[in-house]
């Protein structure tokens, strides 16, 4: 697709028909720039999209209703921001996997540098699988459970259960007692990492978008294929547990998302490495 407009782009009424991060987030930028008025409908409210017209507003922008689901934007006409440098808010989903990391060891951890409030849905759905959270300021405290109980859960939109801790909660979940079931409700394929972590002895059937895992399963260590990003999460945490080694291939994927995964779980103990193929 080839689009120019060498005259700006004009204000409009957008109606999205679906919640989307990455296209609120352009259409925001687009229409900062633009002449005149655009409505915005159906925006995504996840804390990144936020904070990207916080910063905007902050520099100049002109935004209404910042943080709820309709913005009204007054272009600049062309006329660029002068952006400082900003602090970009802490990745929610990647403090999101090593509560993971935790949970799944059953171990105590903390976390610093991040903003509990934007890891409600995950640290509920942690307190009713039996573990202690204590949040601070910036910071988050996970203790263990006496026991990891089983627990259903539906991706949706933010401030729902994020899709992008899917993967890690089915690794969770092959190690709590009882079975959960975890319905995708927002992607397609959003599986793919189901059979590495049977290759690793996980019982888990799916059925359309929702998977039944059966908890209380023993891992084995196994060669297993990264197919994603957060899928690669999840091979490594079911790796925490699994008797023997692990080694999982293609994990440039890790790098899309996480920075020095290996090292900061080395940090807590974890036996981990990376290695060139």
């Amino acid at each position: 697709v080839v689009a120019t407009a060498p005259h700006g782009l004009k204000g409009a009424t957008i109606v999205f028909d679906k919640i989307t991060v990455t296209g609120s987030e352009n259409i925001i930028m687009a229409a900062t720039l633009a002449h005149g008025t655009t409505t915005l409908i159906n925006v995504a409210k996840e804390p990144e999209v936020v904070q990207l017209c916080e910063v905007l507003k902050l520099h100049g922008a002109s935004i209404e209703g910042i943080g709820t689901d309709e913005l009204i934007i007054k272009g600049t006409k062309q006329t660029l921001l002068s952006i400082k440098d900003i602090t970009v808010i802490p990745d929610r989903i990647e403090a999101g996997t090593y509560l993971c990391a935790g949970t799944i060891t059953n171990s105590a951890i903390t976390l610093e540098n991040v903003y509990p409030e934007h890891l409600r849905a995950v640290t509920r759905k942690l307190v009713k699988m039996g573990f202690g959270i204590e949040e601070g300021k910036n910071t988050i405290k996970l203790f263990p459970a006496k026991n990891i109980q089983s627990s259903d859960i539906e991706t949706t939109e933010y401030p729902g259960f994020p899709t992008d801790m899917q993967a890690q909660f089915m690794a969770l979940a092959t190690q709590a007692k009882g079975t959960s079931v975890i319905d995708e409700r927002l992607f397609e394929n959003r599986f793919m990492h189901v059979s590495e972590l049977v290759r690793m002895g996980a019982k888990i059937k799916l059925k359309g978008h929702s998977a039944t895992v059966e908890g209380e399963t023993g891992l084995t260590g196994a060669d297993v294929m990264a197919t994603d990003l957060r899928a690669s999460s999840a091979l490594v945490l079911a790796a925490l547990v699994a008797q023997g080694v692990t080694r999982i291939h293609r994990i440039y994927h890790l790098d899309r998302g996480y920075e020095n995964l290996e090292g900061k779980l080395a940090a807590l103990g974890a036996k981990i490495k990376r290695l060139s193929e």
